[in-house]
């Protein structure tokens, strides 16, 4: 995958009412340009994955793997609010030389999404042949498919939802308070700030990631005489600090935020009515183990969009499934490539 980068020459107005000029996008593609008659496949990626699909969903994506670099126009556009090139609170504010941290531009699903429609634009695409979403990825692709309803042929929504539910939303606001109890996050010079807080929050989310027969399969102790059980509580504090390593408190409180966001009903007389007007051909995916996403609740919403496919994946590994599961992902997706 070729890394890009564009800047917009004009101002960025946002959902929010705030406004940032010279936004950067960051995105990857398969080849240096777009070609009229390129089958394309646009994946969004997840909440802490950048857009590089090779890097994180090495099993499918890449030349002569099952999405195959080389057959086909891939691309990978890098949601607002991370650190991997798209501009964001770790962006470097030109009027202070510092980042911008808390004075970034509260954003929305829809932003990135529009940002989705410039770098289309941009690489001269009139077409998507297949969108492939999960997680907050499935926020950005059911969102888009309700924006530009004429772009998208076909789609796939894997372990997602059309609007943040009240079980998320918990989750995301414990995870905003392991970051603010984090004294440093507020009081930083730096990125650096916040770093234990992060630690927490990701061991937190990485609960609800995962399920209690993945977490007793993989941590479970092997000593059948074990005193103290830790095993379980070093993995924990493993991810914390990986995360933090490639990754900043303020960036990740952004996302927790842009989560909150997330209904595709808004302003378009609610859910059933914004679903009932998609075009594309959707196969919608749960994963059976799925805390976050739960089965009975996709297939619901499932239901309402017109002509939609329903598939379900068995998994031990809950919401993560949909980067393990790669033999089930294939067979749904097989007829769905272009």
């Amino acid at each position: 995958m070729i890394e890009n980068k564009i800047r917009l020459d004009r101002t960025f107005e946002f959902e929010m009412g705030g406004r940032l000029d010279g936004l950067e996008i960051a995105f990857h593609t398969s080849k240096a340009a777009y070609s009229e008659g390129d089958k394309v496949i646009w994946i969004c990626h997840a909440l802490t994955a950048n857009s590089d699909p090779e890097d994180w969903w090495p099993q499918l994506v890449g030349q002569g793997k099952f999405i195959d670099t080389a057959k086909y126009f891939v691309v990978c556009v890098n949601m607002l609010g991370t650190p991997y090139g798209t501009s964001g609170p770790a962006s470097v504010d030109p009027d202070t030389g510092k980042a911008y941290k808390f004075d970034f531009p509260g954003f929305t699903i829809r932003d990135t999404v529009k940002v989705f429609s410039i770098v289309r634009q941009h690489l001269g695409i009139d077409r998507v042949d297949l969108l492939i979403g999960s997680s907050i990825g499935g926020f950005h692709a059911s969102e888009w498919l309700v924006t530009e309803p004429d772009v998208i042929s076909r789609v796939m929504l894997m372990a997602t939802d059309v609007r943040e539910s009240a079980w998320l939303g918990a989750s995301v606001e414990a995870q905003r308070m392991a970051l603010e109890a984090d004294q440093t996050f507020r009081t930083a010079d730096s990125l650096d700030g916040g770093k234990k807080g992060l630690m927490c929050a990701r061991a937190q989310a990485l609960i609800s990631y995962r399920s209690y027969d993945g977490y007793v399969m993989t941590q479970s102790e092997s000593d059948p005489d074990t005193l103290v059980a830790t095993r379980v509580a070093s993995y924990e504090r493993y991810q914390g600090e990986k995360l933090a390593k490639r990754y900043d408190a303020y960036s990740y409180w952004s996302l927790c935020n842009v989560l909150d966001t997330h209904n595709i009903g808004r302003g378009r007389g609610g859910v059933e009515a914004a679903l009932s007007c998609i075009k594309a051909s959707v196969t919608v995916v749960s994963i059976n183990t799925d805390c976050l996403f739960p089965s009975r609740v996709m297939e619901s919403w499932a239901a309402m969009i017109p002509g939609a496919d329903y598939k379900v994946i068995k998994s031990d590994f809950g919401h993560d499934g949909f980067l393990l599961e790669s033999g089930q992902l294939m067979e749904i997706m097989t007829p769905l490539l272009p």
